[in-house]
């Protein structure tokens, strides 16, 4: 799905026709993945956004999120990575994460090719990618490198046990046990051993180690059932000192078709991105 005029308002849309877009190889942890290279019409920042986008594990929507990184990339000044990766359809847990690591590394040697003295790198990811984006940056710290200077997790999956109050009471409203079912359905594809649930890499909200990891934005919603999951993070790396914000955004009508993905798009979202992303010093990093 390319970028359709019923995707945006006309002030939008004439915004993210300025971006240019083109395909980009680059290879996976197990092989070449996918992936679309957004160009702002004006480099406001030496930087790059990884952004990894939803689909439960089990679909690939790189193309769905084509409006919002065009827009990310307008807003922003940023110039922003789509990448997909391999879904659980293919090869379960820990594959995902491994291209996630793989193209986060293949950003860090793009930006060192690009001679960008000042460059930041930020990852970003919604729903299951913004599981990658967090599970990334874990990697990043743990694997030393690349260096992040942001985060960004909009409406993560973070909490394969689906305990959180939201995924109880949120699922019993507002079309939210369609949305709920689906969750558990990704995790049983994604992680079928029962073992690996409890992983960090698979459950980051179940990690024990917060420190060091680069400054976050995350974004929850009001009537999605994976909310807390993403609050209860928030509050997880600002209890371990990382600068965090954490913003909920209005209802965005869970039980509409590719809800979360349309949500990224609006003036709410994109708003505390961009606010967030200009608010970056630019020696921000992970210390």
């Amino acid at each position: 799905m390319g970028l359709q005029k019923a995707d945006l308002p006309p002030e939008l849309e004439a915004l993210a026709a300025q971006v240019k877009m083109r395909t980009q190889a680059v290879k996976g942890a197990r092989r070449e993945l996918a992936t679309q290279l957004y160009l702002p019409p004006v480099i406001a920042a030496e930087g790059l956004i990884v952004y990894f986008p939803g689909g439960g594990f089990v679909e690939d929507e790189l193309e769905l999120c084509e409006p919002f990184c065009r827009l990310l990339a307008a807003r922003t000044g940023f110039t922003v990575l789509a990448s997909s990766y391999t879904l659980a359809t293919e090869h379960p847990f820990p594959a995902a994460v491994e291209d996630a690591h793989a193209v986060l590394s293949w950003a860090g040697r793009y930006c060192k090719r690009k001679g960008w003295k000042s460059a930041r790198l930020i990852v970003a990811g919604l729903e299951a990618g913004g599981n990658l984006a967090a599970v990334s940056a874990l990697m990043a710290r743990d694997r030393g490198g690349p260096s992040l200077a942001a985060q960004i997790l909009m409406m993560p999956m973070l909490d394969p046990g689906l305990t959180t109050c939201s995924m109880r009471t949120v699922a019993a409203r507002n079309g939210g046990v369609e949305a709920a079912n689906a969750c558990a359905a990704a995790y049983r594809g994604y992680l079928p051993h029962a073992i690996d649930r409890a992983h960090p890499y698979a459950s980051p909200l179940q990690s024990s180690r917060m420190k060091h990891l680069p400054p976050a934005l995350i974004l929850s919603a009001d009537d999605d059932p994976l909310r807390d999951e993403a609050e209860h993070y928030g509050a997880k790396l600002i209890a371990a000192g990382v600068p965090t914000t954490v913003r909920r955004l209005p209802p965005i009508a869970i039980a509409d078709p590719n809800a979360r993905c349309s949500c990224t798009r609006k003036e709410s979202a994109l708003h505390e991105v961009e606010t967030f992303i200009a608010g970056l010093r630019p020696g921000d990093s992970a210390s």
